[in-house]
C-alpha cells in the first residue's frame, strides 16, 4: 500500500512519519519511508537547490518542474520497486504537495500542473493520503522553533493560508483516498489517529 502524510508546514508529518513507521513493522508489515522532494541522490541535490534561501529568484514555473523531476525519479528509483516487493511505502509529502503549493499557492492552472504530475509519476496516486492539518500560523511558529527553515518557508502568510485552504479542496474532491487529522493536538494524540486511519484503511484492503 502507497500512503502519503500531507499538510501545511510545520504540521508534523515528518516527527509522525517513523512512529508510524515503527507501529506497522511491530505489526508485522514490510515498511519503508522515503520524502519529498528527495529520497534518491538525485533528488537530494533538487531539495538542497529548492530550500535554498539564496535561490529567492526563482521563477514558481522553475520550482514546479524542479519538484516533479524529483518525483518522476523516486517513484521509478524506490516508491515502484517496493511497491511491486509487497511494502508499505510511507511518503512523507508527494504529488498532492504540488497542487497545493504550486498550483494553489502560486495560483498555476490546476489543469496543466495535473497533467505535469500524471506525466512524472506515470500515473501512481496513494491509496490514503493523511492530510494533518494546521492553523497556517500556529505551522510557521513550529517552523521558526524547528531545525529547517528553508526558501518556501519564506513564502508570505498569504500563500501558506492559499496552500491550507488547497489541501482542504483536495480532500474534499476525493473523500475516499483522504482522511483529515487534527495536527493542532499533542503528538501522541496526532500519533493515535493515524495509526487508527491507516489500520482501518489496511482492513478494509485484506477485506475486499
Amino acid at each position: 500500500m502507497f500512503i502519503t502524510l500531507e499538510g501545511p508546514d510545520g504540521s508534523g508529518k515528518t516527527s509522525q512519519v517513523t512512529p508510524l513507521s515503527d507501529f506497522l513493522t511491530q505489526q508485522g508489515y514490510p515498511v519503508i519511508i522515503t520524502r519529498e522532494p528527495g529520497g534518491t541522490a538525485i533528488g537530494d541535490q533538487v531539495r538542497h537547490i529548492l530550500g535554498d534561501l539564496q535561490n529567492t529568484k526563482m521563477h514558481p514555473h522553475t520550482e514546479t518542474l524542479l519538484f516533479l523531476s524529483a518525483r518522476a525519479q523516486l517513484v521509478e528509483q524506490v516508491i515502484k520497486p517496493h511497491l511491486e516487493n509487497g511494502y508499505i511505502v510511507l511518503c512523507d509529502r508527494y504529488a498532492d504537495s504540488t497542487m497545493a503549493y504550486q498550483g494553489y499557492g502560486h495560483q498555476n492552472d490546476l489543469k496543466q500542473i495535473e497533467s505535469l504530475i500524471n506525466f512524472a509519476t506515470g500515473g501512481l496516486k496513494p491509496e490514503l493520503t493523511l492530510l494533518l492539518d494546521l492553523d497556517v500560523e500556529e505551522g510557521l511558529r513550529r517552523k521558526v522553533h524547528g531545525r529547517e527553515w528553508n526558501r518556501l518557508d519564506a513564502y508570505s502568510l498569504e500563500f501558506h493560508q492559499r496552500v491550507r485552504q488547497g489541501y482542504l479542496k483536495l480532500a474534499a474532491a476525493e473523500p475516499e483516498r483522504w482522511v483529515k487529522i487534527d495536527a493542532g493536538l499533542p503528538a501522541e494524540e496526532v500519533q493515535e489517529d493515524i495509526r487508527k486511519a491507516v489500520i482501518s484503511r489496511l482492513n478494509e484492503t485484506v477485506h475486499t
